[in-house]
């Protein structure tokens, strides 16, 4: 699927705008990008053009959520098949999603892409072959792509959040010169894919499953003993659990994890909000 490139606006960006165009200016500076660059509209009257098209002044948005236009309306970025997966603006530039109102990634200190960024770096990419089993918006993957990983291959199950790939500028584009053929993206369920990848094949892997409760397969011991099988000797997993209240669930994920890689054959202690793990 080929990456959007329309506007993207959020209330803030609508309604300045429109303020803009009432205070008399011609032209308005701002991320029409979610914060990715800066760029310029002329505004008349009745529309605004950018890149040589005219789009309508939109009515008012709701906060908490980003519109794209679909060719007759700015709609929002949102699909509901089963569950509501939604693309969700953040003070960072860089969005979040939500799966039914539950959101998907850290937001509350820093950036995702930040986040992220720390993540990938206890991997060590660089030159290396990286799993990313569970791609989600791809953050893990542009930051592997960022520190120069020779190639990333990348699972996500859900085709909405592919979908949702394609409309957020911050995910990166597997076609893209800046990813020069090195991220291949799978549209597949990883329990099932990493069947057919080789074994010793992987320097690192990245684990960013859903929680337990949503995907507890992805934690199970089996597919632990997958991870140790394509990951060659000495090479590096970060595995996010995040860090579920104990008094509320009843159960410690995170050192539930370390035992599991420990007997797949990992070396694994907690780390940032999961677990970094060496295979033996």
């Amino acid at each position: 699927m080929s990456h959007y490139a329309g506007p993207l606006l959020t209330r803030p960006v609508a309604e300045a705008l429109t303020v803009s165009r009432d205070a008399g200016a011609d032209e308005w500076t701002g991320s029409l990008d979610l914060g990715r660059s800066e760029t310029q509209a002329s505004l008349h009257a009745d529309a605004w053009q950018w890149h040589d098209a005219r789009y309508p002044y939109p009515a008012r948005l709701k906060d908490r959520t980003i519109y794209y236009w679909d060719g007759r309306g700015f709609e929002p970025v949102s699909r509901f098949s089963g569950s509501l997966i939604k693309l969700v603006p953040t003070e960072w530039g860089a969005p979040t999603f939500e799966i039914d109102g539950i959101k998907m990634l850290p937001t509350s200190k820093e950036s995702p892409i930040d986040d992220a960024r720390r993540k990938v770096a206890l991997v060590e990419p660089r030159g290396k072959v990286v799993l990313d089993t569970c791609g989600g918006l791809g953050y893990f993957a542009a930051c592997c792509l960022e520190a120069s990983a020779a190639r990333v291959l990348s699972f996500e199950k859900n085709p909405d959040v592919l979908w949702l790939r394609t409309l957020n500028p911050w995910s990166p584009d597997p076609d893209s010169a800046d990813a020069g053929g090195r991220l291949q993206l799978g549209h597949g369920d990883v329990t099932q894919a990493i069947l057919q990848v080789p074994d010793a094949s992987v320097d690192a892997l990245l684990h960013d499953p859903p929680r337990f409760g949503i995907a507890g397969e992805l934690y199970s011991q089996a597919f632990y003993t997958q991870l140790a099988r394509v990951l060659r000797r000495g090479g590096r997993l970060f595995h996010y659990t995040g860090s579920p209240n104990k008094l509320t669930s009843g159960r410690d994920v995170p050192r539930e994890v370390a035992k599991r890689l420990e007997h797949a054959g990992f070396k694994a202690q907690l780390a940032l909000d999961g677990v970094f793990a060496t295979r033996r």
